[in-house]
């Protein structure tokens, strides 16, 4: 999620503003860290921050969970940042953005004397390079559908025509998009095959940032020691353990850090971390497990070190389609309404979440709720009589990440599943998000599992295309709809937001019939911290803002 002067330059006409409230700052913000004293603490204590193993080698264009892009984002700026308190997208690297009138071009001028970690310049062909690379179908990175509005996409990437069969997909017909084009060092120009006048706002997402020569020259080489742009730089990772970076001296953005050293640790569950925080043993935490939400006690456990964000987030059951046993409509359906969503968010989550009726959440900009109708309602009489229909043979299984703090609730959804349609339900954990991801990216899943998606950037469309368009980067259930396809792809090039808007939702309740995933509720956040830190806030994006924290 970044934000930018797409308010106020010319970048079509889906101009919007996102107001998030309760990103709220905790500790002393007097800012004193001018003064020597308060820069020696900074530059001489290093952070912990909780995260997740990263499911792969940090390449921006293959990293789309927020474990990895947690990491990303400290070491990668783009031509767009995404505003720490508003979500407002505003320029980074790019000095200016010009989009054509009719909305089929777009032309980025960069801002001069940024560098990458090894010293070399940031320029036009960086990005030119990255995101070719990131299209190009051979190379399997998961951003690649990203680009799938540039002109030249179809012949560098290419449909795998069985999906995960013995079948190979064709050899793409050119190796770089026509509609990428370098007109100097600091200027770059982008075609699309059709008005794309959104594609300004998305490009402060992990998948659109730059990559160094020596990415391309020595890839092994990257991926150990990954070289980005941003404000920290890539010091050492231990796998499934912490991954530390440390302060770029040399950045060129306006969001220079103040403290030095941080490291994402990768505590064995949520609930070691909540202790963890509470005891000071961990600087930042942004999850408060349910053990933590019981009665509200985290308020009082972390008096005077914690906060409650609005971000824009979704918590979902996605169906792994590509498995028979779940290819029935009225089951998928049955099980949605077998689900009691107001009575799990009061009693788990002390009302801390708010059931959706549609794909997306409160304040995403686009959107409006009610697109799944009476599916995302709970209705014990219909669902069992659409459970019937089914012809689904049980037991029933859902699983999620051992780690994340999801045991409570599934648990119960499980319970209402049970007392409503007499199948049997278990949760059936995974140690952790990394290998739960590994196995969702190969399409090996055979039980229903959690699944939650966080804004790259404030539009409803990035709750839509990137999830349940045919091939798109994280459909990860293989789910396909051709009218589907077709409804987005027009609201894609609508050139009103007003169409565009009427269009997703269009798109949405077709979807909602297909139930390809059950929508539950948004995920709101609420988070602590150590008395070690102070000027503590998070981001929309869930994270913390490493531009504005400082030792206390």
């Amino acid at each position: 999620m970044r934000r930018s002067r797409w308010l106020a330059r010319a970048a079509g006409p889906l101009t919007l503003a996102l107001v998030l409230s309760g990103c709220g700052t905790s500790g002393d913000d007097s800012g004193g860290g001018n003064n020597s004293d308060q820069q020696a603490k900074n530059d001489s204590t290093e952070i912990t921050v909780f995260g997740t193993d990263p499911e792969n080698p940090l390449v921006p264009g293959n990293t789309t969970e927020t474990g990895g892009s947690k990491v990303i984002d400290a070491l990668f700026t783009g031509l767009v940042k995404y505003d720490p308190v508003s979500g407002e997208p505003k320029n980074a690297h790019a000095e200016n953005i010009e989009t054509a009138q009719d909305g089929k071009s777009i032309t980025f001028k960069l801002k001069s004397g940024w560098k990458f970690h090894d010293g070399t310049d940031v320029k036009a062909k960086n990005y030119v390079d990255a995101w070719n690379y990131t299209a190009y179908s051979p190379n399997g990175q998961q951003g690649a559908s990203f680009f799938a509005q540039v002109k030249g996409f179809e012949e560098v990437n290419t449909a795998d025509p069985d999906g995960d069969g013995p079948q190979q997909a064709p050899e793409p017909a050119a190796k770089t998009m026509s509609g990428l084009e370098v007109v100097d060092d600091l200027t770059f120009k982008v075609t699309f095959t059709e008005a794309h006048p959104i594609f300004a706002t998305k490009v402060g997402y992990t998948t659109f940032m730059p990559l160094p020569d020596l990415f391309f020259s020595d890839k092994a080489g990257f991926e150990a020691k990954p070289i980005g742009n941003g404000p920290f730089k890539f010091i050492s990772r231990v796998p499934k353990q912490e991954i530390k970076v440390e302060r770029f001296e040399e950045y060129a953005g306006e969001d220079k850090p103040k403290i030095k050293m941080v490291k994402f640790a990768y505590p064995e569950s949520v609930d070691a971390a909540y202790a963890q925080v509470k005891g000071n043993q961990l600087d930042f935490l942004d999850t408060i497990p349910p053990s933590g939400l019981a009665g509200n006690v985290w308020k009082e456990d972390l008096k005077g070190r914690s906060g409650n964000s609005e971000i824009l987030s979704i918590q979902v059951l996605a169906f792994p389609l590509y498995d028979p046993k779940y290819g029935n409509a009225d089951f998928r359906k049955a099980i949605s309404m077998a689900i009691n969503r107001d009575e799990i968010t009061k009693v788990i989550f002390e009302g801390n979440r708010v059931p959706v009726n549609g794909y997306g959440v409160p304040k995403l900009p686009g959107w409006t709720d009610g697109a799944c109708g009476e599916f995302c309602k709970f209705d014990p009489t219909k669902a069992k009589e659409l459970f019937a229909k089914s012809g689904f043979q049980g037991p029933l299984e859902i699983t999620s990440n051992a780690d994340g703090g999801h045991k409570e609730w599934i648990e119960a959804a499980c319970g209402n599943i049970k007392n409503t349609l007499g199948l049997d339900c278990t949760f059936v954990p995974v140690q952790t998000f990394g290998e739960i991801r590994r196995k969702i990216n190969a399409h090996e899943m055979t039980q229903v599992y959690r699944a939650g998606w966080l804004a790259d950037y404030p539009l409803v469309e990035n709750f839509l295309n990137p999830l349940y368009r045919t091939g798109a980067s994280s459909n990860d259930n293989l789910y396909t709809n051709p009218a589907v396809d077709a409804k987005l792809a027009e609201a894609d090039k609508a050139t009103s937001q007003e169409e565009a808007f009427k269009l997703y939702h269009e798109a949405e309740e077709m979807i909602a019939k297909d139930m390809p995933a059950i929508p539950l509720w948004n995920t709101s956040a609420q988070w602590g911290h150590s008395t070690k830190v102070k000027n503590v806030r998070m981001t929309p994006k869930r994270e913390l803002d490493l531009s504005f924290v400082e030792i206390a």
